[in-house]
């Protein structure tokens, strides 16, 4: 795939397509066809997602109405409190949340939620965007059914800006007043295989959804564009594993895709021999790393084919946050790609995450080494990768599903 052809997919599909929406289902179609111009027939997949058409959302600070985006999936509620700032989620600090609505720093994370559950906090307040940024953006962020477990805490979203001013002048009371419809939706998973000559075989895995005010080029239309230059080479070159690539619907939610992926085929796991997961590649800037979910060797594999054709490597043994993970929760050893830019350069998650971000001439470049290593993975006599996990990464997979509390947490 040169670049050109490159360059008109990204701009083709420089939209916001977050999860269950139409316009995630019309991108899983763009795909599709392109998996046809390449004389390959693809299988759209649909799962369930949880979604919210939220119909009111509203945060008063001392009775002044700031700016905000209820949490999708967190209920509908009217809930007063006194206000409090917890800069630290220690369990001292957690000992003041009861009956109040608290604003925490970076996000709502998991263990943080749990805590407030447990210590009886009435309500949360986060924030994201930048102070020294000119927008005042506010991400549309929601309470993942895997967090809340049924237990629901009304929730608001804020830009940084105005988190500051609340601060600065002490405000003491806050009220929340959300109103959602819940339902089930549907996002897919789009399929395309290239048998081997083994019943054995590799998935090939990126996503293509983004969040709410990303047109996620670069997360990760890009990687999914990176799975299309691999099927336009394997269709025409021999291999002897198997190939199935396989777009995610609903990463950015949880992983939801590759998470349904492996529920729905979860017979067929025993014959995956490894996954191949490509996530933000071609950036302008940045460097180029392998997060292997294996045993070490992988590494050190990836690590020397790299120098062996002088291409920039950085090789980490650890869990990556994109689709590998399910993977590898299921034992298969995983590797995922990606070019990583410094936040100053190259953000995510945001408006700024567009085309400019781009290179197609170092598209290109990333994705043949994916494809170099493939190759020697695809036409092995026997995969060299043990299907094993190490115990180290199992802790780690541990931790980062939340079936563990990590120390200090």
């Amino acid at each position: 795939m040169n670049a050109e052809k490159i360059w008109k997919i990204l701009e083709d599909n420089a939209y916001i397509r977050t999860s269950g929406t139409e316009q995630e289902k019309q991108c899983a179609q763009y795909i599709a066809d392109e998996c046809r111009k390449l004389g390959v027939e693809p299988t759209l997949e649909p799962f369930s997602v949880a979604m919210s058409k939220m119909e009111k959302a509203e945060l008063l600070m001392d009775g002044v109405s700031i700016p905000c985006k209820g949490y999708l999936l967190c209920g509908t509620w009217e809930v007063e409190a006194p206000f409090l700032y917890l800069p630290n989620t220690d369990a001292c600090s957690m000992q003041q949340v009861k009956g109040k609505i608290v604003m925490v720093d970076g996000g709502m994370r998991y263990w943080v939620y749990q805590d407030l559950l447990k210590y009886g906090a009435a309500g949360f307040i986060t924030y994201d965007g930048n102070v020294s940024f000119a927008d005042r953006d506010i991400d549309q962020k929601e309470l993942r059914p895997h967090v809340s477990n049924g237990n629901k805490l009304p929730g608001i979203n804020i830009n940084a800006k105005d988190a500051v001013e609340l601060i600065r002048k002490g405000v003491t009371t806050a009220k929340i007043t959300i109103k959602q419809e819940e339902y089930e939706g549907t996002s897919h998973n789009l399929v395309a295989d290239l048998p081997g000559e083994t019943s054995e075989y590799i998935v090939l895995t990126a996503h293509y959804d983004s969040v709410s005010l990303s047109q996620g080029v670069y997360d990760n239309m890009s990687g999914s564009v990176g799975l299309l230059g691999l099927l336009d080479y394997f269709k025409d070159h021999p291999h002897r594993y198997g190939l199935r690539f396989l777009w995610c619907g609903s990463e950015e939610r949880g992983l939801l895709g590759s998470k349904a992926y492996c529920a729905a085929h979860k017979e067929e796991l025993e014959q995956i021999v490894l996954n191949i997961n490509l996530d933000m590649i071609g950036c302008i800037m940045g460097k180029f790393e392998s997060c292997c979910t294996s045993e070490e060797k992988l590494m050190h594999y990836i690590e020397y084919l790299a120098a062996e054709v002088g291409f920039g490597m950085y090789p980490v043994q650890d869990v990556y946050s994109s689709d590998s993970t399910p993977f590898a929760d299921q034992g298969i050893p995983a590797v995922s790609f990606a070019r990583l830019a410094t936040s100053n350069v190259a953000t995510i998650h945001n408006r700024y995450d567009t085309i400019e971000l781009m290179s197609a001439e170092q598209m290109v470049k990333d994705i043949e080494f994916i494809r170099l290593f493939t190759e020697h993975m695809a036409c092995a006599k026997r995969c060299p990768v043990e299907r094993t996990m190490p115990e180290k990464m199992k802790e780690k997979l541990d931790i980062y599903l939340f079936r563990k509390k990590p120390e200090n947490k």
